[in-house]
């Protein structure tokens, strides 16, 4: 089990970010929390396998239908902190 941050920047609050991450999370079977950031960017911190982790680094990329990704920042971590129960949004 692997932990991953992601920030997402472009329009990509109001386009159903936050809850198709949380769907794809949880369809993956992944633990972690997505949220707006005051900057208009979207932060997902998420825990599971490594090939899982990386799908939802695939989804991040391109993001729900309306969104337009313009960028993301990522860092993978070694080691796993078990801090979610689920895939929850985060305010």
């Amino acid at each position: 089990m692997k932990r991953i941050i992601i920030k997402v920047y472009g329009l990509v609050q109001g386009v159903f970010f936050r809850y198709t991450t949380r769907k794809v999370g949880r369809r993956l079977g992944i633990t972690g929390i997505v949220k707006n950031m005051p900057d208009g960017s979207v932060y997902i911190e998420a825990e599971g396998a490594d090939d899982k982790l990386d799908e939802l680094l695939k989804f991040s990329r391109k993001g729900p239908k309306y969104a337009n990704v313009e960028r993301i920042e990522f860092e993978y971590k070694e080691e796993a902190e078990n801090r979610f129960k689920g895939f929850q949004y985060e305010f």
